[in-house]
């Protein structure tokens, strides 16, 4: 009964407004009330136009002197993250000389062409020339980014096998992230969802009857041994997922069903980027925060945060679920010393089983 009587009164206040509308707009007949621009609504009209542009102007310089500290792209651990970054940046820079140009264009016709009495706008039914040259420009400069971005992929994706890639599996299921490497054979054993068997830890499906198989080894920490080509070899067990490495430049969804792989050199161990100038100053910003954070939190009688220490990351960049932001793992890269000696640690298929 409530909702009713909500409905109705909210029926006639929108009647009562529809009403005072017509009675204003009859009061306001026969006052001068034309819908049509003058002279003067053309020219301030302009003249705003122009004030606009000038303001797209300062605002992007004002970002530039603030924010646009170069390199635009940096911080790429891994060989073929330089010409990602080239390609990124080619591609911001004609951006950013086409929408300037072009936005002058735009907001200065409008000044300079605005109506006036008088003045009649010439019309071209059409312009060869103009047409090509707004046709064929775009094309070259599309196709000379197409083509460049094209010989990059092949180049990333075309993994050689002489090289002897180290083949490691990345196993995604909602919310977390599993590694599998192929062990001593660096081959990985067959593996199958229907193969799953909590009881037995089996956790990825494992193929117990394959040879290949029994060395595998299954962490959830990923350990790359710098200089070292890597071949991933991706899964999903549950819905489309994508690992996500920002610092390697790499990306490729893992999809149910099938598998997906991506190839890459990793060129930066993780206490080297840990060095860098770029990577002390943005720690040392993110542990002043937290240590103002954390005063708030202690003031409150809660706990203090723990200081950061920069680490890669593999991340999920397809939005997953509802923990789809908590799906990470460690990235460790190493010499690869350091990785045999961890490898020695961890503990093979076969003998991770539960009888």
């Amino acid at each position: 009964m409530t909702a009713l009587l909500t409905i109705i009164v909210l029926v006639f206040i929108l009647v009562a407004i529809w009403q005072m509308v017509k009675i204003f707009d009859l009061a306001q007949a026969k006052s001068e009330n034309s819908q049509i621009a003058n002279d003067k609504d053309n020219t301030i009209n302009g003249y705003l136009m122009m004030g606009f542009l000038a303001f797209i102007y300062i605002i992007t310089i004002v970002c530039f002197a603030k924010w646009g500290d170069l390199p635009l792209m940096s911080n790429s651990a891994s060989e073929h993250g330089p010409t990602i970054d080239n390609l990124m940046i080619i591609s911001m820079v004609i951006i950013f000389f086409v929408q300037t140009i072009t936005q002058f264009l735009l907001h200065y016709f409008a000044f300079k062409y605005k109506g006036e009495k008088g003045k009649k706008a010439l019309f071209f039914a059409d312009n060869n020339k103009l047409e090509a040259i707004w046709t064929i420009i775009p094309v070259i400069v599309l196709a000379g980014l197409i083509i460049y971005g094209l010989n990059t992929w092949i180049n990333i994706m075309g993994v050689d096998e002489s090289d002897d890639p180290l083949v490691i599996e990345l196993y995604a299921q909602q919310f977390n992230w599993k590694a599998r490497y192929g062990g001593a054979d660096n081959t990985l054993g067959k593996a199958n969802v229907r193969l799953i068997d909590i009881d037995r830890a089996n956790i990825l499906g494992l193929d117990e009857a394959d040879p290949n198989a029994q060395d595998d080894v299954i962490t959830t920490e990923l350990h790359l041994p710098v200089g070292k080509p890597v071949l991933f070899k991706m899964r999903s067990q549950d819905v489309l997922h994508s690992a996500y490495m920002p610092h390697f430049r790499a990306q490729m969804n893992c999809v149910p069903g099938m598998i997906t792989q991506f190839g890459f050199t990793p060129t930066v161990t993780t206490a080297e980027m840990r060095q860098t100038p770029e990577m002390i100053e943005k720690i040392a910003n993110i542990n002043n925060i937290r240590v103002e954070k954390s005063q708030k939190l202690i003031a409150e009688g809660g706990e203090a945060l723990d200081r950061y220490e920069f680490d890669y990351l593999l991340l999920c960049n397809k939005i997953c679920g509802k923990s789809h932001y908590n799906m990470q793992m460690k990235i460790v890269v190493e010499t690869q010393e350091e990785y045999d000696a961890w490898m020695k640690e961890q503990k093979e298929f076969k003998n991770s089983l539960v009888n």
